[in-house]
């Protein structure tokens, strides 16, 4: 039994929506509560050191994978935004037989598609602003802007719970240091989605590098930067046209 706080949505086939940085599970997942009336139950986790789950010195996507692991039951479609993506790759190589799907929103692949010098920078950029000693809300807008967030299109709540949970994100393990397990995702026979938000050169190249490293289907929602997520039905008709086709276990 996982100790995380869980919202539950719907009923029918178990599908894990993992939220990203400085964020929690219902806020980043509003857009995909209506999936819950297509016949699938969404299980959407606050991450360790994350609204209402248990407090952690920083985040960690090992750790992560561990408890999405443990939410997958006998088999569930798993979905991941940005450092939440991480934690579903290296579920999935550890499970592959409980995974329906995966589709993965912006993972934050940061040692993927180095050869593209827009990766490059990108990668460059967020490392330098990791050694940067700032208030925690301008370090959050800092950040935001960086990946493709717009702050201005963010609530005040939103905004505040971001900087609430700085410490936890640059206390955590850092994205450049991500092994993951291309080898064990790619031989997995399980339907596979990359899904870029159309607004940065950086994370389209590594995103299609990872596409073509695990042998995934690769997309393009444009609308709202880095939190595609929130562009509501685009996504969500992708998402539902990936889990229809999957065959159930």
């Amino acid at each position: 039994m996982t100790d995380l706080f869980v919202n539950y949505w719907g009923s029918g086939t178990p599908v894990v929506l993992v939220h990203g940085s400085l964020a929690i599970g219902s806020e980043e997942w509003q857009e995909q509560r209506a999936l819950a009336d297509e016949g699938f139950r969404l299980l959407v986790p606050d991450r360790r050191g994350y609204g209402n789950s248990p407090a952690a010195y920083g985040e960690d996507f090992l750790s992560d994978a561990d408890d999405i692991a443990e939410l997958m039951g006998d088999g569930a479609h798993l979905v991941g935004h940005s450092y939440g993506g991480l934690g579903v790759l290296f579920a999935a190589a550890r499970r592959p037989q409980a995974t329906l799907s995966i589709a993965l929103l912006e993972p934050a692949a940061f040692t993927l598609g180095q050869d593209h010098p827009a990766a490059r920078a990108l990668v460059d950029e967020v490392r330098l602003l990791w050694e940067q000693d700032l208030p925690d809300e301008d370090w959050v807008i800092r950040f935001l802007k960086l990946v493709g967030s717009d702050p201005d299109a963010l609530s005040p709540e939103l905004i505040a719970d971001a900087v609430a949970t700085v410490p936890v994100f640059r206390h955590g393990r850092p994205i450049w240091q991500s092994d993951i397990p291309l080898a064990e995702l790619a031989a997995a026979s399980f339907p596979k989605l990359v899904v870029s938000g159309g607004h940065s050169a950086g994370f389209d190249a590594m995103c299609d590098d990872l596409a073509k490293r695990i042998g995934a289907a690769r997309a393009e929602v444009a609308g709202a930067g880095h939190e595609i997520q929130f562009t509501g039905r685009p996504l969500n008709e992708l998402l539902l046209a990936l889990w229809r086709g999957a065959n159930p276990r």
